[in-house]
This record gives C-alpha cells, structure tokens and sequence, in this order.
C-alpha cells in the first residue's frame, strides 16, 4: 500500500496540473472571446480526443511497465505544455479575441493534447490497483483515488480563476510546466513491483480491438454497463459544454473558480464514503440510485437564475459522482485479467466518451439558435419568463433541465434491464460465474 499511495500521490499532482490547465484555458477563451460555441467546440475537441485516444492509450499502458507510462505520459505534456507557451508569447494579443483565430486553435489544441496525455496515467492508475492492491481492499482503493481526482479539481479550480483573473495566461503556462517538471522527478523516485509486462502472446498487437472487445464480451453485461455511462457521457457533454458560460453569467470568473473549488470537495466527500465503506453488497443498486439522484438534482438547480441552487444542486452531483466511477472500476478490475486491463480501461474510455463529443459539438449551435431565442423573445419568455426569467442564461438553464429528464428516464428504464440483473448476480455470486477465481478464463 505504500507504494500505491506513493503513486496515487504522484498522479494526484500531475491531475491537478492538467486539470488547472484545461479550466484555466476554458476561462481565458470564454472571457477572451465571449464565444458559447467556442467553448462548445473546445469541450468537442477534448472528448472528441479522449474518445479516439482511449484505445491507443490502453495499448501503451498494457505494452510497457507502468512507471514507463507514467513517465511518456509526464515527458509529452511538458513538451506540449512548452510549445503552447511559444505559440502564446509569439502571437499579438488582439488576435486571441478572434474566436476564428489560427493561432487561438492552435494553442487550445497544443494545450489540450498536453492535458489528454496525461489520460495515460489515469489508466495506468486503475491497473496498479489490480496490482498493488488485495482485491477485497479494491473498492476502498477506488475511492481513494476518486477523492484525488477530487482534490485536484478542488485546487484546479481556485488557482485557474485566480490566477487567470489576477495573473493571466503567461503565468499559468509557468506554472503548468513547473508542477509537471516536478511529477516527473518525482516519479523517477518510486518503484512499482512490476517484474515484468505480462502480454497474452508473443504477438500481442499494439492496439488488439478484437481481443478487447472479447475480454469485455465473455462478462454478462458488461458491455451494457459501458453503454450506459457512454448515454451519461452524451448528456454530461451539456454540462461540460454550458456550465462556465451559464456559471460565468452570474459570478465573475474569480468567484467562479473559487466556487468550483469549494465544489469539488463533492469529489472528496464522495470518494471518502467509498474509500471508507465500500460500494456495499448491492453496489450496482447503488450506482443506478446514484444516477437517479443526479438527474433528479439537474432537473432542478437551474429553475431559478440562483447562484445558490446551483451551487447546492452541482454539489450533491459531484459527491455521487465517485460512487459512479468506482464501481465501474472495480467491476473491471475484478472480472478482466490483468494483461488485458490497460486496453479495457482505454477501450471503455473511448466507448464512454464516444458520444460526447456529438454532444458538445452540437450543443453550443442549439444553445444559440434554439434555447437562447427561446427563452430572450420567444415562446418560452412569453409562456414562462415571468417567473422563470428570460435571456441567455435563461435559455441555458432550460437546457439544463431538458437534459436532466432525459438522464432520468434512461436511468429508469436501464434498471429494468437485463445487463443490470445480470452485473448484480455477478457481484453477488463471483465463485459461481468465473469458477472461484473471480476471474474469467484467459483469453
């Protein structure tokens, strides 16, 4: 366990650094550009990205020792991290409020690859649990690193309003390359057992879709569980998508990064529970009452233009989103052998996010030319803006609230499914599925 919380720490730091440099690049663009369907489309390019990079990702990470992925993951964020700084230094400043900008793209983009390199380590992350960690003890370990991820989007969060507010671009970029300098020398400290890469044969492909999704198939349900959090994915694109501009429409970008930072302590409190209790013996009962929870709150946190609905409404949401994350986790650390983790871990990334991007890119153009108009002259101000308001933020609000009756809907309709009775009697009865091993037989 030392180890492992040796590592949790060292991906704790380098979380946090991409995390700060995303939100903080988000902020700039939006307050440079005052743009909705810019940050529309950065938040469609990212996942678009992390979609098409899951599969290959997974491959690194099943293909080299872990600490060596950990390390190409570091080492390819500080160069992209670097060449993001050239790009802002070289480029008059005027020219960043073109939402059209050449150079604006190029350095968003520069800028998101850095970040999504580090999505290596957050597989490698979940395959060292299976290593370092007994399986009864796994849960628990979840949800330690579910608090992590909480505690670097707590601090991701002050420090990327603050310091775009007070500082500005050039010195976040400083910073970013500082922390990331500072993981990698750390990590060259640890020592993960890893005696050796384990592949499934000789000639194991770099990128092995058919195995993969092979592995994943001979495990009743599984795939319907992916499917499921894909169908979150799609709508959690609005909230990517949308929140800073709708939160940005009531605070100023200070008081909005600091309010995402009080917020994500959800993270850690969700991740706390389940580090310290488990998921419970029915812990699919509980990943689907958690959903029901959270789109029951989406329904409802924007029906008033309240910066206090909406920061108790996105708090109750990030605390159960730990809940959802960890047992996806532990069900696949559980079920799948360890040589192939790495590429099952990537390939539910790339299913999960896969729809997402659809969302993100859509949505900005439907904010603008559906919901806004709605809700600022049209039939949506004139039936329910006495009450409800009217305007952008309205508009955005409206969508909000769409999206939550929709999640709740497939929530319910998804309990009543034949992959949720069968993920249940899996947890239930592991010795009865896999033979005792609690494993399915190596492909």
């Amino acid at each position: 366990m030392k180890t492992f919380y040796a590592v949790l720490v060292n991906s704790l730091a380098a979380s946090l650094t991409n995390t700060f440099v995303w939100f903080a690049v988000t902020f700039w663009v939006y307050l440079e550009t005052k743009s909705v369907i810019a940050t529309s489309l950065m938040a469609g390019i990212y996942l678009t990205t992390v979609a098409v990079s899951g599969f290959f990702l997974g491959s690194v990470v099943d293909h080299y020792r872990k600490k060596t992925s950990m390390m190409i993951s570091g080492v390819v964020t500080l160069v992209l991290y670097g060449l993001a700084l050239l790009i802002y230094v070289l480029t008059p400043e005027a020219t960043f409020k073109n939402p059209s900008s050449i150079n604006l793209w190029v350095f968003i983009t520069l800028s998101l690859l850095g970040a999504i390199a580090g999505n290596i380590r957050s597989i490698a992350l979940s395959t060292t649990v299976t290593i370092l960690v007994a399986e009864d003890a796994r849960d628990k370990a979840n949800g330690m690193v579910g608090t992590a991820n909480g505690v670097s989007f707590l601090v991701a969060s002050i420090f990327s309003g603050l310091v775009i507010g007070f500082m500005g671009m050039l010195w976040m970029l400083v910073l970013a390359i500082g922390l990331t300098v500072l993981t990698i020398l750390h990590l060259t400290t640890i020592h993960i057992g890893e005696k050796e890469i384990v592949h499934l044969d000789p000639a194991s492909q770099m990128v092995d879709m058919k195995g993969t999704i092979a592995a994943v198939n001979l495990v009743p349900g599984l795939f319907g569980l992916i499917f499921f959090n894909t169908f979150n994915n799609f709508l959690g694109g609005v909230f990517m998508s949308l929140m800073d501009a709708y939160g940005l429409s009531l605070v100023s970008v200070q008081a909005w990064g600091i309010l995402w930072g009080v917020l994500s302590l959800g993270f850690i409190i969700g991740g706390l529970v389940v580090a310290k209790t488990g998921l419970g013996k029915k812990p699919l009962k509980t990943l689907f009452v958690s959903n029901i929870v959270m789109w029951t709150i989406c329904i409802f946190f924007t029906i008033q233009s309240s910066i206090e609905l909406l920061a108790i409404g996105m708090f109750v949401y990030l605390c159960l989103i730990p809940v959802v994350e960890a047992t996806e986790q532990t069900i696949l650390q559980k079920v799948i052998p360890p040589e192939r983790q790495g590429r099952v871990f990537g390939f539910a990334q790339s299913i999960e996010q896969a729809a997402a991007p659809v969302t993100a890119f859509m949505i900005g153009p439907i904010a603008k030319y559906i919901f806004i108009p709605l809700m600022t002259d049209g039939a949506g101000a004139r039936l329910i803006g006495s009450w409800y308001g009217t305007g952008q933020a309205r508009g955005l609000a409206l969508l909000f609230s769409v999206t939550g009756i929709i999640g709740l809907l497939i929530t319910l309709v998804a309990m009543r499914s034949k992959a949720y009775r069968q993920l249940s009697k899996i947890y239930r009865k592991p010795e009865e599925e896999y033979g005792g091993t609690g494993q399915p037989a190596v492909l």
